[in-house]
């Protein structure tokens, strides 16, 4: 057989014959790597031990104290593996699917006819370990599809044969091995069971899931679970799980009052008094930033005729994310007949799933000239998309929400000086909302695109030299620009380490063209502005949910929607605490009476649950010497301080950033 050459990272050069493995190959370089290894990257991609090597290659052995990324994946998947195995062995007639490797963990999904339960997971868990600890070899072969269809009728796994016929005729078919139990895979895998680390892995929950997807196929039942390289990795998920469940903004907008969602209105928000009061006083703020920072605010109209998203691109690319309402204007209004419907007469339109055709209708309304220029609208734009039910998330991922949307349309070389405007704007805001730090990513542009080299490179490096100018760091990504132009998009960190996007800023040439948007230059001819798409919040629904999780409800003082509760200890207090009241309102504070007859700890209890900041107490000797005694939340003790001294100092903190 024909040596080959493999190089490893140090740059050492060896010959093997071909075909040789990178199990024997590690083996050929000690013992103990033979033993360590995991898995190859070979050329760049991750290799399994047991696959040939057939000509000149890089190749690098992984173990488990390196390579995170290739660790991990092998662990989870071979968790998999073996959760599906130890289900078969507890329950044989259980018919297997798939078991993929997922962000933290894995999930493989069963056809079995009872459901799993709790004590189900702690059996399968305890038998996993079995497994592991049996330290079963993982072995592999490359069957033909006619050998393989016929040894999964005889085991009755129908799901591996229609895997099997949706597989690439020229795919080779991967039989893997852990000890007795098979299963079809890609692959890699490790060398054996004993290489999991039995003490890193937990079984989540439950759920049900249809076959490939679709609900017209047989319901399954799909079993997640999360593994790491350790077990400190695996209790601090666990712990960081926890950390995210109490902070739930499903859970605390129920015990805060804040808003709800039912069936009749799937995806859409029914915000309560409480909830309202966060979200009309972060879009007050937001109106005053944008003010100051140079944008006009318009509003524009939420149900737009299909002609308009004809002409935008929006119709052919985005109408299955789109609701369509139909009218027919033949009728008089009189006749309530739906069947009496005209066809003939229907106009289709669409509630609008973003802002930008319309603001291009305003900029065109007018001759503009490049004195005009840059023109910034703004609009807080009521938007509605069709996100699938299963996507749907709290007040986090919904169908009908509004943007702090806005479009700046400019001259070319106005790119670069409105980019870095934006960036300092938005690092204001979200640094008065809590988020001094945020990650910027840039996007370059993709392999189908329209436009120019030389104008595609102008632009990237505008927005590159905006970064800079304003000293910021950034991550590129390549490629994953839009088809237009490229785009920055801006991360938030939040408290427990979770990021989100929410900021984007967007060069759009292509927009204003296809809506025949125009200024006069100042040669005296007509030429196509820029468009800008700039988003900081992004949908404010989300970043309410996001704001919540973050400060665990415990909203800053000026944003709490219920600032302060003034409590009597006594009912002979009950006047004093109605003055109070309404001395806290005059300064501006969203202040509340509870003058219940209740003891003053049930009274404090029931407020800290419901997030209050400030919660003022008020008994016999606080009405004599005209006092409060002042309990914030999260602190133990009480403070006594005069009534002029808790108005003048909450009325401070009632301030938003951008006033205080």
């Amino acid at each position: 057989m024909a040596d080959i050459s493999l190089i490893f990272p140090d740059g050492n050069k060896r010959s093997y014959s071909a075909g040789i493995t990178p199990a024997e190959v590690a083996a050929s370089i000690s013992n103990s790597l033979g033993k360590k290894a995991i898995s190859a990257t070979v050329d760049g991609k991750h290799w399994d031990l047991q696959w040939p090597i057939d000509a000149d290659a890089t190749i690098a052995i992984n173990t488990l104290k390196d390579n995170d990324a290739e660790a991990l994946e092998l662990i989870r998947h071979d968790c998999a593996h073996i959760m599906a195995r130890a289900v078969q062995e507890l329950w044989p007639d259980v018919k297997v699917t798939i078991g993929p490797v997922i962000e933290n963990g894995w999930y493989y999904d069963f056809d079995r006819e009872d459901p799993f339960t709790p004590e189900d997971l702690g059996a399968i868990e305890k038998k996993m370990k079995e497994i592991i600890n049996r330290r079963d070899p993982v072995t592999t072969e490359v069957w033909d599809r006619d050998r393989a269809v016929k040894f999964y009728e005889a085991n009755n796994e129908p799901y591996k044969v229609e895997l099997i016929d949706a597989i690439p005729g020229d795919e080779p078919l991967r039989m893997y091995w852990h000890g007795h139990w098979q299963d079809l895979c890609r692959g890699p895998h490790l060398q054996h069971t004993g290489q999991v680390p039995a003490d890193a892995f937990k079984l989540m929950r439950v759920s049900g899931a249809y076959w490939r997807g679709d609900s017209k196929n047989q319901q399954l039942q799909r079993i997640y679970g999360v593994a790491f390289k350790n077990k400190e990795d695996l209790k601090k998920h666990l712990t960081f799980l926890e950390e995210a469940e109490k902070r739930d903004h499903r859970k605390l907008g129920r015990e805060m009052e804040l808003f709800h969602m039912q069936e009749e209105a799937p995806g859409q928000v029914f915000w309560h008094p409480n909830g309202w009061t966060i979200y009309t006083t972060l879009q007050d703020y937001m109106r005053r930033k944008q003010r100051a920072g140079g944008y006009n605010e318009i509003n524009t109209p939420q149900v737009v005729d299909r002609k308009l998203w004809e002409a935008s691109g929006h119709w052919e690319k985005y109408q299955h994310h789109m609701f369509i309402v139909e009218v027919d204007e033949s009728r008089d209004g009189e006749n309530d007949d739906a069947s009496a419907k005209s066809h003939e007469h229907t106009r289709v339109n669409a509630l609008k799933p973003m802002n930008c055709p319309c603001h291009v209708q305003v900029f065109n309304q007018g001759l503009k000239s490049y004195r005009d220029l840059p023109l910034r609208l703004a609009e807080f734009g009521s938007c509605a998309r069709y996100e699938p039910s299963g996507a749907l998330h709290g007040i986090m991922r919904v169908r009908g929400f509004t943007q702090d949307d806005a479009h700046i349309f400019c001259t070319e070389d106005q790119i670069q000086d409105e980019c870095a405007r934006f960036i300092d704007f938005l690092a204001d805001i979200y640094r008065e909302l809590g988020f001094p730090e945020f990650e910027i990513k840039f996007a370059t542009r993709p392999e189908k695109r329209v436009g120019t080299e030389e104008s595609w490179d102008y632009v990237e490096g505008a927005l590159e030299n905006a970064i800079k100018a304003v000293g910021r760091d950034y991550t590129l990504e390549p490629g994953d620009g839009a088809f237009y132009g490229p785009k920055l998009d801006f991360y938030l960190t939040d408290a427990i380490g979770r990021v989100w996007q929410c900021g984007t800023f967007q060069v759009d040439p292509n927009l204003p063209e296809r809506l025949d948007a125009s200024y006069i230059a100042a040669d005296g001819d007509r030429h196509r502005p820029y468009m800008l798409h700039r988003a900081c919040l992004g949908s404010f629904e989300r970043f309410v949910g996001i704001l919540i999780e973050n400060w665990e409800g415990k909203l800053p003082f000026w944003l709490a929607p219920r600032q302060v509760v003034v409590a009597s200890i006594v009912s002979e207090a009950d006047d004093y605490v109605h003055e109070v009241v309404s001395a806290l309102k005059a300064a501006g504070v969203r202040a509340e009476a509870d003058v219940r007859n209740e003891k003053i700890n049930y009274k404090v209890r029931e407020h800290s649950v419901g997030k209050v900041p400030v919660i003022l107490a008020i008994g016999k000797k606080e009405v004599e010497d005209r006092t409060v005694s002042t309990r914030r939340l999260g602190e133990k003790q009480s403070k006594v301080q005069p009534l002029d001294e808790i108005v003048s100092q909450l009325s401070q903190e009632a301030l938003p950033p951008d006033l205080a």
